[in-house]
């Protein structure tokens, strides 16, 4: 009678019993690795993992076995069943494999311990499956004492290690779960192997070839080894994968993707970060806020891939001057951001001073050559601001009045720009408060023949008289205006009181009326011109448009096809401060314009330059050879007048001709009178010509109001 004990593994094969414990050792590894992220994805991810990890589980379980059962001399002859052996396995994967799924189900508070017990009786089945395949030539007695303590071994023990592996608050649970998986399965086979008990029957002196058991265990051992590996570098795969993404989204999340630089999350962090090193080192932190200059000029011109390249270089060479304690960040489309801290104001002079190299040395983009230039509003921490959003308000305020300045390119804050703003704050509330009660005003200045003097029409100009400041004039509040999106609002209005005053007018001439470009761009602008034409009573063909060349270049095609559907009205456009903008002859070609506005720009120079005299006489060649008429703006002299006449120019307007006065005015001046409906308080009803103009290939159409 021989048990394990007697049976002692001997010394040609204690190398086997340690290449088990490998083999065990390395699985158990590889097992809770996988079933980890089995446990943590989802859908056909997480079907793939449990493969992994039921394939691991049961060869790292089975080859463990058998290579412990080929170490194991029993003193007979010895042979393996195939069928039970292949069985033996099968049971080992499937068994560990739905053990795995249980515990990761989340189905019941205990399926972590139920699934972990099912892994462990998976162990001990194929143990005892194995064992039915084992042939040795003896007697063969179970000691059922230590049989049913090595079934409770296992699974108790591989219950607690599931457990401790899905405790992810438990610090080192990996490893503590892979040991305990271990001990599961090392202490089920020697266990089991004291129950097991052979008495040899020597028939002969045969025995097996040792030799031949050895080389199969090593086999053996060298397959479960791969399979473990392969499941471990899925793992690391995955793992690595994870981590680049992680760092990829990372890096997206806090970095601009054109130029590489931070965006404005970091650039948050980082002023943070900055601000409290300052406190703790009693130094100073310096906010820059930069926008490029003309750089909407260059995406108009040159296109926005040009635009894109522009920034990608000047990204470039921002992010290669940073110096320790520096940070810049691009946080919106031309604008950038720099941080320093600093001791010495000689250091923020230095950081000033190379960034304005960098903003303003020539780019090569493609074939061109760049000059970006920028705005820098510096703002100090303490000195300007106790907080990180006073400080970026600040750093912005200097910024726009470095903007406004064309004589420095950097600015500091100081106090008085508080007060500036505070000031247009509250004229902007105080405009908000003029359309509500009604304190705007028309005035209209005449357009008169340049060759008879007679009145071709008027342009209707928006007036704002404040009850406590007195006359403000347009260029401080039409702004405001445009920055408040009140811009609208105020052009609907004029537009509105403008057809409704032309409307009253004897003779009937044309009223001219600006369009902004936030109006222009408006969706609802040619139902709001019928709209208006019908509820007053103008003739359409009175009214006229003006728009900028600039204001129709954003967006050629959509604005060609907006002014057509306006001018199929038979509304007349006119197109404003002409030769200051784009001045694109294609435009001129690709849309039949009713006026072209030469701006006053070249007529205050048209006496004394000879340059701006020529580019006049150019402009009214252009319009005779398009059979446009050409309208010439702020004539304020005698000899202005005169030179046009002399160069043939056909409209005129400015201060020697009209300054611009209310309507009361103009029927005072005898310029016109109103009309009987008007005069009786009555207001228009005439029938209103909406129509498409001759050419457009569109039926006039007829309204009433």
């Amino acid at each position: 009678m021989m048990t394990i004990l007697d049976c002692v593994v001997d010394k040609h094969n204690i190398w086997l019993v340690v290449v088990a414990a490998i083999v065990c050792a390395a699985g158990s590894w590889a097992i809770i690795c996988l079933f980890e992220r089995a446990s943590r994805t989802t859908g056909m991810q997480r079907a793939g993992w449990h493969f992994l990890t039921a394939v691991a589980a049961g060869a790292a379980i089975w080859c463990t076995h058998f290579i412990a059962m080929l170490a194991y001399q029993p003193g007979a002859p010895v042979s393996f069943d195939p069928l039970m052996t292949i069985i033996s396995l099968l049971v080992a994967i499937v068994g560990a494999g739905s053990g795995f799924l249980l515990a990761a189900s989340g189905t019941r508070r205990h399926a972590p311990a139920l699934g972990g017990a099912m892994v462990g009786m998976a162990i001990a089945v194929m143990h005892y499956t194995g064992m039915m395949a084992y042939r040795v030539q003896g007697i063969i007695t179970w000691d059922k004492a230590y049989l049913l303590a090595s079934i409770v071994l296992s699974v108790g023990l591989s219950a607690a290690a599931v457990h401790v592996a899905l405790r992810r608050s438990m610090r080192l649970s990996r490893s503590v779960s892979a040991a305990v998986l271990f001990l599961a399965i090392v202490s089920l086979h020697f266990t089991g192997m004291t129950a097991f008990r052979v008495t040899p029957l020597l028939v002969d002196n045969s025995f097996s070839n040792p030799a031949a058991m050895q080389a199969l265990a090593l086999a053996v051992a060298i397959v479960a080894l791969v399979i473990v590996g392969a499941g471990l570098a899925s793992y690391m795969i995955d793992d690595s994968a994870r981590t680049e993404s992680l760092d990829q989204l990372r890096h997206m999340a806090l970095n601009d993707s054109l130029t590489g630089l931070p965006n404005r999350a970091s650039f948050a962090d980082r002023l943070d970060h900055e601000i409290d090193i300052a406190k703790e080192t009693n130094s100073k932190v310096a906010l820059i806020g930069i926008d490029l200059d003309r750089f909407k000029e260059v995406n108009d011109l040159r296109g926005h891939g040009v635009g894109d390249m522009l920034l990608r270089s000047l990204g470039k060479r921002l992010m290669e001057l940073s110096r320790e304690g520096e940070f810049v960040a691009r946080t919106g489309g031309d604008e950038f951001t720099a941080i320093q801290r600093y001791v010495d104001q000689a250091q923020l002079e230095d950081f000033l001073a190379r960034l304005k190299a960098a903003l303003f040395e020539p780019v090569k983009v493609l074939d061109l050559e760049i000059t970006p230039g920028a705005s820098l509003g510096v703002a100090l921490y303490p000195d300007n601001a106790a907080t990180q959003e006073s400080l970026i308000n600040n750093a912005d305020l200097a910024m726009y009045r470095a903007k406004a300045d064309l004589a420095h390119h950097v600015c500091y804050y100081d106090q008085s720009m508080d007060d500036v703003v505070r000031a247009r704050r509250c004229l902007v509330n105080d405009l908000r408060a003029a359309i509500d009660n009604n304190q705007l005003a028309v005035h209209y200045q005449v357009q008169t023949s340049v060759s008879t003097t007679q009145i071709r029409g008027f342009e209707a100009l928006l007036r704002w008289n404040h009850p406590e400041h007195g006359f403000i004039p347009p260029s401080q509040f039409i702004p405001l205006a445009e920055e408040n999106g009140l811009i609208v609002q105020l052009g609907e209005w004029v537009l509105r009181q403008a057809c409704a005053d032309a409307a009253s007018w004897t003779p009937p001439y044309k009223v001219a009326v600006n369009l902004s470009p936030a109006q222009f761009a408006h969706a609802d602008l040619h139902k709001l011109i019928i709209e208006v034409l019908m509820s007053t009573g103008l003739a359409a063909n009175r009214l006229e448009l003006e728009l900028t060349e600039s204001t129709i270049f954003q967006d050629k095609e959509r604005s060609f096809s907006v002014l057509r559907q306006i001018k199929a009205l038979g509304v007349n456009i006119a197109l404003d401060d002409f030769g200051t903008g784009y001045s694109s002859l294609e435009m001129l070609r690709s849309f039949p314009f009713d006026k072209i506005k030469l701006d006053r720009s070249f007529i205050n120079e048209a006496e004394d330059s000879l340059q701006a005299k020529s580019i006049i006489r150019a402009v009214l060649t252009l319009g005779k050879s398009l059979e446009i008429p050409i309208l010439a703006e702020g004539i304020e002299t005698e000899g202005q007048l005169s030179l046009l006449g002399e160069e043939g120019c056909d409209e005129a307007q400015g201060f020697l001709l009209g300054r611009p006065i209310p309507i009361g005015m103009l029927v005072e001046s005898g310029r016109i009178s109103l009309n009987a409906e008007a005069a009786s308080g009555q207001g228009p009803r005439v029938k209103t010509s909406i129509r498409s103009e001759p050419g457009d290939g569109e039926t006039p159409v007829t309204l009433s109001a």
